[in-house]
């Protein structure tokens, strides 16, 4: 199956882990979604990540468990991120922890693709059930 919609995110800092050293900005975020669409949902979790002081170049990763409906299954379920970014060439990975799935999504898998445009986030969901 694949879907797509629309989601809002909301990230608030929290309280690093350690200072970063040589320029390194080590950062700590909560995460907050609000999913529309086929995955009608909403997510917790949280974030790390590192900036370097090249433009462009920076790193994070990220669980967040979304709990809701998915083509009008309900249950939840866990999403892991890696996101790298060298001198502004991205790579974002999104996959649903294995056996994370509960209640009606017991057994679920897949991948999500987000992409940003004017302002609003949007994401692409491939996943098996």
């Amino acid at each position: 199956m694949k879907i797509s919609g629309e989601f809002e995110v909301k990230l608030n800092p929290i309280e690093a882990y350690a200072e970063g050293a040589k320029g390194i900005s080590l950062n700590r975020m909560s995460i907050d979604k609000t999913f529309y669409g086929d995955l009608n949902a909403t997510s917790k979790g949280e974030m790390l990540s590192a900036m370097t002081p090249v433009k462009g170049s920076a790193g994070y990763v990220a669980m967040e468990q979304v709990t809701g409906t998915l083509s009008g299954k309900k249950g939840s379920f866990v999403l892991q991120h890696y996101g790298i970014m060298n001198k502004g060439e991205q790579e974002l990975i999104l996959e649903v922890v294995p056996n994370s799935g509960t209640d009606d999504l017991k057994g679920l898998s897949g991948k999500m693709a987000i992409n940003i445009a004017d302002g609003k986030h949007f994401y692409e969901f491939e996943y098996e059930l």
